[in-house]
């Protein structure tokens, strides 16, 4: 099975998230996930491609996380879902929620639109780009919903909420809030909103300043501020 996953048995994982979710992939449940996902990818096209489902964690190890983005699930149309939450690579065109956020960080704290929705350079520095389920049925949201994801998720989730070190949890819509009541640690930070879809941020994602929040947290820890930009150099 983690063959389809990457030749290491590792699921592709090359940092220390792979040990510290060894008891998951080993866990039935997992096991039964994973059998799923595999059937499903048989009679129908399912995102993101075997090799980029793990993709957030192999990008961000826990040890290196200072801030996690929570987002839904994966983009369901052809070429845009590879593995980190919102983003697309270079040569696919901004989905209407990414659009949304930079929007956002511009009217936030000035950064000029981005022209591609790459978000790779934010996970290199401690962004966990986190989904809360990592499959989906290509033009099906919400398909993959209640097959294990949910619980794997909230794993990593708790690993993080158990640092010592203080971490900034980003909740956009109601699937990501509702990892709320994992994050007990009183040193972390929660920012919550509506999800950045175009249905949802006129309700109050757009004006709530996250980038913002977020730089002042990490200045507060001692932590260098993100560079959110995305330009290329």
């Amino acid at each position: 099975m983690n063959e389809e996953y990457g030749k290491s048995g590792r699921f592709g994982i090359e940092n220390d998230w792979y040990e510290r979710l060894y008891d998951e992939f080993t866990a039935e449940y997992f096991v039964q996930l994973l059998t799923f996902v595999q059937q499903e990818r048989h009679s129908h096209e399912v995102f993101p491609s075997p090799d980029n489902v793990f993709a957030a964690l192999n990008a961000t190890s826990c040890v290196d996380t200072r801030v996690v983005i929570l987002g839904q699930d994966p983009y369901h149309g052809p070429g845009q879902a590879h593995g980190l939450c919102f983003s697309v690579q270079h040569d696919v065109a901004i989905p209407p929620s990414l659009a949304n956020i930079f929007t956002e960080l511009e009217h936030d704290i000035g950064i000029t639109k981005p022209t591609h929705g790459c978000l790779t350079k934010w996970a290199q520095q401690g962004v966990l780009l986190l989904n809360t389920i990592l499959t989906v049925r290509r033009g099906e949201p919400g398909s993959h919903h209640a097959k294990g994801w949910e619980r794997f998720t909230d794993q990593i989730i708790s690993l993080v909420n158990a640092k010592d070190s203080p971490v900034a949890f980003v909740l956009w819509g109601n699937p990501a809030r509702r990892k709320k009541a994992l994050i007990t640690g009183s040193h972390h930070l929660i920012i919550e909103a509506p999800h950045p879809s175009p249905l949802s941020a006129h309700r109050g994602f757009f004006g709530s300043q996250p980038f913002t929040k977020l730089n002042e947290f990490l200045a507060q820890h001692g932590y260098p501020a993100i560079d959110w930009s995305l330009a290329e150099h």
